[in-house]
């Protein structure tokens, strides 16, 4: 079949778990968008979700840190945190370890890519599939780029990463949906928690949304730092959604929730040959 929806997400773990503490204004249009995000994704049929995230620390650490994961197995647990802390209740969340296989061993072909057969999904993962798969009855494949630890994977390999996922996805006969997850800007577990760069985050945006190959690899990972924090490397993910895709994107919300310590961001993009 091929590659039938592609959409970006943000995952901060105040989503949930800050929920009420967050202005019914603000919040509100957030969660409506998730969920008009979620009919979308469900009206495309997957057989499958690949869910492109960045990992904090929960399974791979500076000991064995991939550029690119992928997990191949047929279930999963998550959330890793406090299920009171981040407010998802522990659940199996399925996968497919045999669409896993077939999409690493593609993949393989052009971009080195390691693979895990236990995962446990944190608020990366969790955060989105609360409210874009809240039966969990999809089967997830968990993808994670390396946006923690440097040195970071070049913003060029993260683009060449999403072409061999669109590649796989491609020579599948299942029917594929990507979802990438991350910032944007952000600065997690720092004195600057709430800190948010709109106009960072808007350009950044703007740029995605037309596919602009050049204008989104222009960034330095200092100039990131600089100006959308660490969390701002969670970009990588956003990319490679771009890359799969290969068409326009349409932002359903963006907005600067600073009890969410994130510019809080849905977005899907078309589907292009």
């Amino acid at each position: 079949m091929s590659l039938v929806f592609a959409g970006i997400c943000s995952h901060a773990p105040g989503i949930t778990g800050r929920a009420d503490m967050a202005p019914a204004q603000l919040r509100e249009p957030l969660y409506a968008a998730f969920r008009g995000m979620q009919q979308q994704l469900e009206a495309a049929r997957p057989d499958a979700l690949i869910i492109i995230a960045a990992e904090h620390f929960a399974n791979f650490f500076m000991n064995n840190m991939p550029s690119f994961a992928i997990g191949m197995a047929d279930r999963y647990q998550g959330p890793i945190e406090d299920p009171s802390w981040l407010r998802i209740a522990r659940t199996a969340v399925p996968g497919n370890a045999s669409v896993s296989r077939q999409l690493i061993q593609e993949i393989m072909q052009t971009v080195d890519v390691a693979y895990a057969e236990e995962w446990k999904f944190d608020h990366g993962i969790m955060v989105p599939l609360h409210f874009l798969t809240p039966r969990f009855d999809i089967p997830v494949i968990p993808v994670n780029i390396n946006c923690q630890g440097p040195p970071l994977a070049p913003l060029h390999r993260a683009w060449a990463f999403g072409e061999a996922i669109r590649r796989a996805a491609d020579r599948l006969p299942q029917r594929i949906a990507l979802v990438g997850t991350g910032g944007i800007s952000h600065w997690p577990a720092t004195p600057d928690s709430g800190r948010i760069n709109e106009a960072w985050d808007r350009d950044f945006l703007a740029r995605w949304s037309r596919n602009d190959r050049d204008a989104m690899l222009s960034y330095s990972d200092r100039d990131t730092y600089r100006d959308a924090g660490q969390g701002g490397f969670e970009i990588r993910t956003f990319i490679s959604v771009a890359a799969a895709a290969r068409g326009q994107g349409q932002l359903q919300h963006y907005a600067p929730i600073p009890i969410f310590a994130v510019g809080c961001t849905v977005a899907t993009m078309d589907i292009a040959a």
